[in-house]
């Protein structure tokens, strides 16, 4: 066979997917994230910069009246028009896409990033985000209770990210977990079953990450700028709320089999 026909024959076979020489490592992700935290927290971004820089300020009162999570709603709820009722509605979900500064959306997707993905990974994307929106929901109850008919609004993804930390100390810090020892493979480390939640609260690990939460939330609270002519103010109600559901919602909408005692 001459040079000719061996090589014409290996074309063929290389087009066959027969034969094919080493190929180029792909590149990696430019974020090693969940895509569901990726869009979500673009979109928190974009809303933002849209709020912030494009839209005049007659706009965003309108964003922030329609989609802030507004206690006086409630108390007058039998007079609102049908999209004020709408809008109270929608708004206990909603109010966790607006932010009141850039120190304040830097650092809910900067926790939303680290717990948010390990359960994301864990729960996929549809119950990532059904979670989410309960504990957005969970938060907005509890700032309800405690802030009836109050005229200032509610915004931030702090309670829907109290949510994700309450579910991902369930399993974080379990042997084997991806901040456990001994920590398995990338998949395998989010599917460690999750441990009682009476030992979270027995683990250090766990009560100094609650800690730097709470504590931080306080700081970037106050640092965060006015909203709709109101002050800037730490909704710690809503960030309980918000970590009391997801550590109530979280055996509900685990994918993984408990551990057998």
């Amino acid at each position: 066979m001459n040079v000719y026909k061996f090589d014409e024959e290996r074309a063929r076979r290389e087009q066959n997917g027969q034969e094919r020489g080493p190929q180029p490592p792909s590149a990696p992700p430019v974020f090693n994230l969940p895509d569901v935290i990726v869009w979500l927290g673009g979109a928190m971004i974009a809303i933002h910069v849209l709020r912030t820089y494009v839209l005049p300020l007659s706009w965003d009162n309108w964003i922030i009246y329609l989609f802030a999570f507004w206690p006086a709603k409630y108390a007058a709820f039998s007079s609102l028009s049908p999209l004020d009722m709408a809008s109270s509605v929608w708004s206990s979900v909603t109010y966790s896409l607006l932010h009141g500064g850039a120190m304040h959306i830097i650092f809910n997707l900067l926790w939303m990033a680290i717990f948010g993905s390990a359960v994301a990974r864990r729960f996929g994307t549809m119950r990532f985000l059904v979670f989410s929106a309960l504990c957005s929901i969970g938060g907005a109850a509890a700032h309800l209770a405690t802030h009836w008919g109050e005229t200032a609004p509610m915004i931030g993804a702090s309670a829907a990210v109290s949510g994700q930390m309450a579910a991902a100390i369930r399993f974080v810090f379990e042997l084997g977990g991806p901040l456990g020892a001994f920590r398995r493979s990338d998949q395998g480390a989010y599917s460690v079953p999750a441990q009682p939640l009476a030992d979270c609260f027995q683990n250090r690990q766990v009560l100094v990450f609650v800690a730097v939460w709470f504590g931080l939330n306080l700081f970037f609270g106050i640092m965060s700028g006015p909203v709709a002519g109101q002050p800037a103010s730490v909704a710690w109600q809503a960030h309980i709320g918000g970590f009391v559901a997801g550590l109530a919602l979280f055996p509900f909408l685990d994918p993984v089999p408990r551990r057998r005692i």
